[in-house]
């Protein structure tokens, strides 16, 4: 099959290539010729071609069903390079030539999610099923938004109907599999990712094809024990540990596989639990797989070990077959060692977050409690919530308890309007990928989240591309200790919210 489509689009360039120098071909069939060349290169991942074979295929007088495909496949390909802004431009010339066509809505839904705009996603998806009932992209998107909401099964339920109408769709099939690992089912998980996989145009050679061969035998390594199962106490308990704060991140003692305590930080950044080589080797954590990882620094994306920790203890809770990373390879010329991290969100945990007391409640539900402030928490992969930036632009930020300050990405800061007088300040900044050389201090920026404001703030500007094309839409920044200091904090995964309450009534609202 890889050989074939690769002769077949050997044939389709020189018979391209043939047809420009003879002047045969009419605009019509030029353009087919186009659009076929384009979807071959995409099959290849060859994304940077296909765009060109798409700009092309809306040269001279293309149909409005040619002029709609191309748009559709540049911005699909554009998605694959993580150039959502870009995508979403080619996806509202789509959408405003047939707003009433439900293709060009969902269209346009799937460049909203790739820029982060989640509820505004959720409504173009909406309408375009309003069009057609049957729209399998519209079924699809609000799949992902259900996810997003910890609403699971009817994100499954979403995501089973939009696979009756287009059944061989890999990406639907991997959306599957992401909720069967959201609901801790691995083995259905490794089953849908293995459809996703067998339905890649080029499976032996994607990349894609590859990591998801790698997260299939990660998830089929559990055999039959039951991921993050909770072996101390009932599902309801909730346990509250003391921390202290280093470098203004939540640091907690815990131990791995029984052994001595040490100290992890609290990281609501991170997908998974987080161990360095050494600790790893220590407490006979085995790696099984490589796979891919992207955080803040130059190295960008980056590959480590997938592994399964069979006790982590926190005080008195206690977890088993904890799905977690190695730090191996480990960074070198990092000003300290990489540190360990738990990721409760990823184990499915809530988390109360109290800085006066420094105590930190986990459990799988919170009680209630009367906030100052609410924000819609949204996990797709990592927590995020909704920020706008200087009244004109919306995104979404990472909320991350092993962040220190307020950030942006650059991208997003390169988007809006500074003042006239605006000077920016090299920084030197290094994340999980290493040091980034093109952070710098932003003053001036206004920030609001829901009504909590900060004006006239100073902000870091990170690259963030490498995380953002891993999570599959654009980060709008990071938010960390600096803004989450102020408040007893909450998130609270039961009811997709983080809950805020300023530190002078904290104590009525702590346990």
């Amino acid at each position: 099959m890889c050989i074939q489509l690769r002769l077949l689009l050997g044939i389709m360039l020189l018979f391209v290539s043939l047809t420009v120098m003879a002047g045969k071909a009419d605009d019509s069939t030029f353009n087919e010729i186009q659009l076929q060349l384009g979807n071959l290169l995409i099959a290849e991942e060859r994304f940077n071609e296909a765009i060109e074979a798409f700009t092309l295929a809306k040269r001279g007088t293309p149909t409005v069903n040619q002029i709609f495909r191309a748009r559709q496949g540049t911005v699909m390909s554009m998605f694959r390079l993580a150039r959502f802004g870009e995508a979403h431009d080619e996806a509202i010339l789509a959408y405003s030539a047939a707003p009433d066509n439900s293709s060009a809505v969902a269209l346009y839904g799937d460049a909203l999610w790739a820029r982060g705009l989640f509820g505004e996603a959720e409504e173009a998806y909406q309408a375009a099923l309003g069009f057609d009932p049957e729209d399998g992209r519209g079924h699809h998107g609000l799949a992902k938004g259900l996810v997003t909401r910890g609403r699971l099964s009817e994100a499954m339920d979403a995501a089973q109907t939009a696979l009756r109408y287009l059944p061989r769709d890999p990406e639907l099939h991997h959306t599957v599999g992401t909720i069967y690992e959201r609901m801790q089912r691995f083995e259905e998980s490794a089953i849908a990712f293995g459809n996703y996989v067998n339905l890649l145009p080029a499976k032996h050679r994607s990349a894609r094809a590859a990591w998801s061969r790698s997260q299939i035998r990660f998830l089929r390594s559990f055999g039959n024990r039951m991921p993050f199962k909770m072996a101390s106490g009932s599902s309801d308990q909730r346990y509250t540990v003391p921390f202290k704060l280093v470098r203004e991140k939540i640091v907690v003692r815990a131990k791995v596989n029984g052994g001595r305590e040490i100290d992890f930080v609290v990281d609501t950044g991170a997908e998974q639990t987080v161990l360095s080589q050494e600790v790893a080797r220590r407490q006979r954590v085995q790696p099984v797989v490589y796979t891919l990882s992207a955080g803040v620094g130059e190295v960008g994306f980056r590959g480590l070990q997938l592994a399964r920790i069979d006790t982590l203890q926190i005080g008195s809770l206690v977890i088993e077959n904890v799905p977690s990373l190695i730090k191996n390879p480990p960074l070198g010329g990092m000003p300290s060692r990489e540190t360990e991290s738990f990721s409760p969100l990823a184990a499915g945990l809530s988390i109360r977050i109290d800085y006066d007391r420094q105590r930190l409640t986990l459990g799988r539900h919170l009680d209630a409690s009367q906030p100052d402030f609410e924000l819609p928490l949204r996990v797709h992969r990592l927590a995020t919530v909704r920020g706008k930036i200087n009244n004109e632009r919306d995104a979404s930020f990472v909320v991350d308890t092993g962040g220190e300050v307020i950030s942006l990405s650059a991208a997003a800061a390169s988007t809006i309007e500074t003042q006239p007088m605006t000077r920016s300040f090299p920084l030197k900044v290094y994340g999980s990928s290493g040091w980034d050389p093109e952070a710098f201090l932003l003053p001036g920026v206004n920030l609001m989240f829901d009504s909590i404001s900060f004006n006239n703030y100073p902000v870091v500007v990170l690259n963030l591309h490498a995380p953002s094309a891993l999570l599959g839409f654009e980060l709008g920044g990071i938010i960390g200790h600096d803004f989450l200091k102020r408040y007893l904090v909450d998130f609270d995964l039961d009811k997709s919210v983080i809950r805020l309450a300023h530190r002078s009534s904290a104590a009525v609202l702590s346990d």
